[in-house]
């Protein structure tokens, strides 16, 4: 069983990129669970056609700790089985904690002992905070793909998540599997990425266009391979998809400093000297 856990800069599109990413997992018949890690709990609407999914903290709010796994875990599109863990009360706790207690949740109630092939881990923002890096700092996930784009925020959010992974590689066995580019049409922003991936010593697995396809299965709450599998953006996620499958290259990145990011973002035009 492959953990997986995707990180990068709020609004940089993870979920959207995790969800359709394992949809081309689900269509190349692998058996995936997506653990939605953000307390807005929208890791898995569009695996479950919009259904606004029960978290397991809101479950163990309601329910107390005698709750059964099928009140927090649902199958989705090619029975992808989907989690949130949800927050807590608005203005109260760490929501950070919520990903700590999904997941001792999900261990003891059996969910890691179905034969799975990957499990994925949706994960809000930066690692800024002890509970979100938990997937990686307590040996949750072993291989992190990072959602980015040309824009210098999200390569400056990257470049922190890097510095996270590289400190807990050292007490575990996590690795960066490399930087998925979601574009947002920037100038020379397939070769600003490969750069930046380089620099780290890792690599940009792949490259996703943007298209407003993704938008049109999002406003009908689908998947872009549910919703037309026939499209160019499909292709593009079943591309991703098995280039992730396939991957081999697993490696301790190697963050750079302020000033080399700087040149760096420089050097491609992103930044006026």
């Amino acid at each position: 069983m492959r953990q997986v856990a995707i990180y990068g800069k709020g609004g940089i599109g993870k979920s959207t990129t995790t969800q359709n990413l394992t949809a081309g997992l689900g269509r190349m018949g692998k058996k995936i669970m997506v653990v939605g890690c953000d307390p807005k709990a929208d890791s898995t609407r569009l695996l479950l056609g919009g259904l606004a999914q029960q978290t397991v903290l809101d479950t163990l709010r309601e329910e107390g700790e005698e709750i059964e796994l099928d009140q927090i875990l649902k199958p989705g599109y090619k029975d992808i089985m989907c989690v949130e863990s949800g927050g807590p009360e608005p203005g109260v706790g760490c929501a950070g904690r919520g990903i700590i207690t999904s997941i001792s949740m999900l261990e003891q109630l059996g969910a890691y002992e179905d034969d799975l092939d990957y499990v994925f881990y949706d994960v809000l923002g930066d690692v800024v905070c002890g509970g979100f890096a938990m997937p990686i700092r307590e040996g949750k996930a072993q291989e992190i793909y990072i959602v980015a784009s040309g824009e210098m925020m999200a390569l400056y959010a990257a470049n922190n998540i890097s510095k996270g992974i590289q400190k807990y590689a050292k007490t575990g066995g996590v690795r960066l599997g490399g930087i998925i580019c979601n574009s947002r049409n920037v100038d020379g922003e397939a070769e600003l990425v490969e750069a930046f991936a380089k620099e780290l010593g890792s690599q940009m697995i792949h490259f996703v266009p943007r298209d407003n396809m993704v938008q049109r299965a999002e406003i009908n709450k689908k998947t872009v391979l549910e919703f037309d599998d026939t499209c160019n953006q499909a292709n593009e996620y079943l591309t991703l998809a098995s280039a992730i499958d396939n991957n081999e290259l697993f490696v301790i990145p190697s963050p750079m400093k302020q000033d080399r990011l700087e040149e760096l973002l420089m050097e491609h035009g992103l930044m006026d000297i």
